[in-house]
């Protein structure tokens, strides 16, 4: 497989990154224009999420062709254009492949309610009666995961919207067609795929109740995920790409085995244990402040895990499903650059690949919306009435909803103080919020100590130092419930990074900042000018020196 450790992926939300044709909707042609920002920053590889055809009830998650261009974002010589134009500037374009479920659009599952039992075999449905499920399996949008057909007396599975069918990967014919699917776009020049959900695709041979919890235990990380993975990777002719597996509600040992290079399977996992330290009871719409501590141990056990594993991270606090980071961990108001530097960093010197999502090189935070009506994400306006119903008061539910909704990560990219944020011309799809007046592109690519500049830093560190790229890791500090801290080194250089998680001066267990430096470590980067005996609020505080033991 690819070497991908000093490369860094920008994930690009095609609706939300720039509009090219004035309908207030992003597009390919927007993204073209983009491609020198991009090289500039020091992108290596551009994360496209689903541009497909679709009808959007999932935000293009809900595919309904693989193989082409959704109108509203242009055109196949559109997206040829772009693939060449990036490939020009050393950047790779990675597709987003939704190979779980299909829309109940799509062709397959369109011949499946028309009778077809071959297609109806491309996806899970059983026998039933209206009026009793097949299981009592939840969906992860809310509402039970089985919707009933009363043309074919059939129910059909869906983990995700109702419009979402599972695909049956126990079916060779359906992996055949996926496998298919990448070749015809490794034909156009596709660098990498990134598949969503992807451990989710073996489901179990038999289905049954779950008394203890919503379903998900029998059909993650199932029998026979790592095969399908292996087979669908050889007979596709994808080793030598990029490939990324969004992992949910995963292990340690699984995703060792997904990201060991002798597994042959892919060559990184995205896991989110580590944001899920603000749910209260593990509950994502219920609120609780992070628990730093709990972050700290999370890093601590997949780093570890995974290095000794021989596996391999995605680094990532921010994607087109969560909340802004700066908003959720950082400061949005007092300390907004310091923590969102102190962020970027905290996770740019760990073992793995870093992502960067469109709009956190420059600190874009939470929407901030007021109303309901704002909102565009199925999942936020389904729970929003869930919430509701549960009694919450409309300020508590909005309240809920504006901290933990997707749409937070899907404004439009804030590009410069103008109109509509330099995004479109006209009034986007998505409400822009107020602060791109003093938080945009524009603005801090003109300004040395801004955000952008320091996150353009910190991609040409990686490239410039093998530590970082290849060095081994151990964590510091680990008792101290303010600061994490820990050691990269390689056989010629070491490095110190030091982290404080709170919006206070906080102390170190060990050494202090200025004893680094009395010891003959030298800066390499930081959020703050000069040195302390203690770290100021959210500081960042980067050393290196010469290896000079041996481990």
């Amino acid at each position: 497989m690819l070497d991908i450790r000093d490369k860094v992926v920008y994930q690009i939300y095609p609706r939300s990154f720039q509009d090219s044709d004035g309908d207030g909707i992003g597009d390919l042609r927007g993204i073209l224009r983009r491609l020198d920002y991009l090289r500039t920053l020091g992108a290596d590889y551009l994360w496209l999420t689903p541009f497909f055809p679709s009808p959007q009830r999932d935000n293009g998650y809900d595919v309904a062709d693989y193989r082409s261009v959704d109108p509203r974002f242009g055109t196949m010589a559109d997206l040829e254009e772009l693939i060449s134009e990036a490939g020009k500037r050393n950047m790779g374009i990675m597709l987003d492949m939704v190979f779980n479920h299909t829309s109940t659009e799509h062709e397959w599952f369109q011949k499946a309610l028309s009778g077809n039992q071959d297609y109806q075999d491309y996806y899970i449905f059983r026998e039933g009666e209206p009026d009793k499920l097949p299981t009592n399996w939840a969906s992860k949008f809310g509402g039970p995961a089985w919707e009933y057909v009363p043309g074919l007396s059939k129910w059909y599975l869906h983990l995700f919207d109702v419009t979402q069918a599972d695909l049956n990967w126990e079916n060779p014919a359906v992996r055949e067609e996926l496998k298919d699917i990448l070749r015809f776009w490794k034909e156009k020049g596709i660098r990498g795929f990134r598949f969503d959900v992807v451990n989710l695709i073996s489901k179990p041979e038999r289905f049954e109740d779950d008394f203890e919890g919503d379903g998900r235990r029998f059909y993650t990380d199932g029998p026979h995920v790592h095969e399908f993975l292996q087979e669908m990777v050889r007979d596709a002719g994808i080793e030598d790409m990029v490939t990324v597996g969004e992992m949910s509600s995963t292990s340690i040992e699984n995703c060792i085995r997904y990201s060991n290079p002798a597994e042959k399977e892919l060559a990184m996992v995205f896991s989110f244990h580590h944001l899920k330290v603000d749910y209260r009871d593990g509950k994502k719409w219920e609120l609780m402040d992070a628990d730093i501590p709990a972050l700290k141990q999370l890093f601590a056990d997949w780093q570890l895990g995974m290095q000794e594993g021989g596996g391999w991270n995605a680094l990532f606090y921010n994607n087109h499903d969560q909340p802004r980071v700066v908003s959720r961990f950082g400061d949005d108001k007092k300390y907004w650059k310091e923590s969102a530097k102190m962020l970027a960093a905290s996770i740019h010197f760990m073992r793995g690949t870093p992502y960067v999502y469109q709009g956190e090189e420059i600190g874009m935070t939470n929407a901030g919306y007021q109303a309901i009506e704002e909102y565009s994400d199925v999942e936020s306006l389904n729970y929003y009435g869930i919430l509701r119903r549960e009694g919450k008061s409309e300020q508590e539910a909005l309240h809920i909803i504006g901290e933990r909704s997707r749409d937070n990560g899907r404004t439009p990219m804030q590009w410069t103080a103008g109109a509509y944020a330099g995004f479109s011309e006209v009034e986007p799809w998505l409400s822009i919020p107020e602060n791109h007046r003093c938080i945009n592109a524009e603005l801090e690519q003109q300004d040395e100590d801004s955000i952008w500049h320091f996150y353009r830093r910190l991609i040409a560190l990686r490239k410039e130092r093998k530590v970082i790229a290849e060095g081994k890791i151990e964590f510091m500090e680990r008792e101290n419930p303010d600061v994490l801290s820990y050691r990269r080194w390689n056989e010629q250089e070491e490095l110190a990074v030091l982290c404080n998680f709170r919006g206070k001066h906080a102390g170190l267990l060990g050494k202090s900042p200025a004893d680094y430096e009395r010891e003959g470590w030298q800066k390499l980067i930081g959020n703050y000018d000069g040195s302390e005996e203690r770290l100021r609020p959210f500081e960042v505080l980067v050393y290196t020196r010469a290896k000079r033991t041996k481990q």
